[in-house]
């Protein structure tokens, strides 16, 4: 069973979907998150204001890293868990190879890609902080908050997702689509799992980035 307003949506047609189930861990409701040569995101649709409340707090644990896996190489980009945000733009300002990437995603998927993605994520292949962009596109943009040493504890993280946009992608953020989570092995084929609490969004006097 999933919480209302979340979808777990498929990253590309026929792909096996991670599962997402609410569980009690330590005696707090959770999601965990379970995947096997699986990738989806649960996502929810962002009614949020970031010009009131850029700061995203939330917390997350996973078993620990994926073998083979590094963001850096699109045959290995998986991640145990990430939280991803999805923007609206102004598609006329992209390059026409982005313009044309977008074009195929809606051809081939029958789906509209985000102006531009900002993903937080769990890496071994590079240390917290660095800035990974997709393998695929530049409109894709992962930063790094956790690692191998974070392997099986909660952690709990504190990011201003508006400055941190502004920071990789060269101009403020547009309306916030949507946000979520994703735990994902299809690229490796590997099994694991994560572990998410509540996702909450602050004023800019909570940050702590």
């Amino acid at each position: 069973m999933l919480p209302a307003d979340w979808k777990n949506l498929p990253v590309a047609e026929g792909k096996a979907r991670t599962e997402y189930q609410l569980v009690t861990d330590g005696g707090s409701t959770v999601l965990r998150a379970q995947a096997n040569g699986s990738a989806s995101a649960l996502m929810h649709a962002g009614d949020v204001d970031l010009s009131r409340t850029p700061v995203v707090a939330w917390r997350w644990k996973a078993d620990g890293a994926i073998p083979g896996a590094d963001n850096r190489d699109g045959a290995r980009e998986d991640a145990p868990a990430r939280l991803v945000f999805f923007f609206d733009g102004d598609t006329s300002k992209l390059s026409l190879r982005d313009r044309a990437a977008m074009q195929l995603a809606r051809t081939v998927a029958g789906e509209e890609l985000p102006y531009a993605t900002l993903m937080y994520v769990w890496s071994t292949s590079s240390a917290p902080g660095s800035v990974i962009p997709n393998p695929h596109t530049g409109r894709v943009q992962m930063i790094v908050v956790s690692g191998a040493d974070d392997a099986g504890k909660w952690q709990n993280l504190r990011r201003n997702l508006a400055r941190d946009y502004e920071r990789v992608f060269h101009e403020p953020p547009g309306p916030l689509k949507a946000y979520g989570i994703m735990t994902d092995t299809d690229n490796t084929h590997a099994a694991t799992r994560a572990w998410y609490g509540d996702i909450r969004f602050l004023p800019g006097t909570a940050a702590k980035d």
